[in-house]
């Protein structure tokens, strides 16, 4: 079931959801607020757009031309209509392709900012699958690894170019080799609890291409209060 949605609280700002596939959650808008967006940047990409949520919160922050890349197809199609309702269709575009293939589009160092909200789950044929495809798709790492992921980000990324990520925090080992093993010199890592007093469940990690050495915790983000409800500095993302 198709749903036009306020984005938010982002001032008149639509999005077009299917909940019977998946919405966008808080990560979506976690990291678009975490990255780093350089003064003079010309080209972003989102590899894994689902239905458009980050290049629409980048657009409220930047003129930069941005690429949303999608491989399901009927979520490409919703994505589209996002852009448009936004009119947004000057300097977001929206491919329909698998992120793999992406080499045989562009060239090396295309981009400024790289960013990604991917699969969090590697996949296994033991794997616990969701039988909704795109719920498992969106998910797992069926179409996509981890580490193909990221070389097609470093390939596409230039030269001291930014590259952003939301993970779930079991997997930032895995996120710190790939990104060392690709060239990215990991610059700042900033962890997610779901309150106080819990265990942190998801980390945003930013790296440099070919960066110097020097790495920063940021101070952590508690998503709840106590009683459930958003903290404050939650809410003013929402802004």
């Amino acid at each position: 079931m198709e749903v036009l949605n306020d984005l938010l609280g982002y001032r008149n700002m639509k999005i077009y959801q299917n909940p019977d596939w998946f919405s966008f959650s808080l990560d979506s808008v976690l990291l678009p607020n975490f990255i780093t967006i350089p003064a003079k940047c010309q080209n972003i990409i989102d590899l894994g757009t689902g239905n458009l949520p980050i290049p629409l919160i980048l657009s409220t922050k930047t003129k930069a031309s941005i690429t949303a890349v999608e491989i399901q197809k009927d979520v490409y199609e919703l994505a589209k209509k996002t852009c448009e309702m936004n009119h947004l269709e000057e300097q977001i575009t929206i491919l329909n392709d698998d992120i793999k293939h992406l080499k045989n589009i562009y060239s090396p160092d295309s981009f400024d900012v790289v960013l990604s909200n991917p699969p969090y789950f590697p996949y296994h044929e033991s794997s616990n699958l969701n039988d909704n495809p795109h719920k498992t798709i969106a998910r797992h790492e069926v179409m996509i690894t981890l580490e193909e992921l990221i070389a097609t980000g470093s390939y596409l990324l230039k030269n001291r170019g930014y590259f952003g990520i939301v993970h779930r925090t079991e997997r930032l080992m895995d996120i710190i080799f790939l990104f060392q093993k690709n060239n990215i010199e990991v610059k700042r890592i900033q962890l997610v609890y779901p309150k106080v007093g819990k265990e942190s469940n998801m980390v945003l990690v930013e790296g440099i291409k070919n960066g110097n050495r020097g790495l920063k915790f940021l101070p952590p983000i508690y998503v709840h209060e106590e009683d459930g409800s958003y903290r404050e500095e939650i809410l003013k993302l929402f802004q």
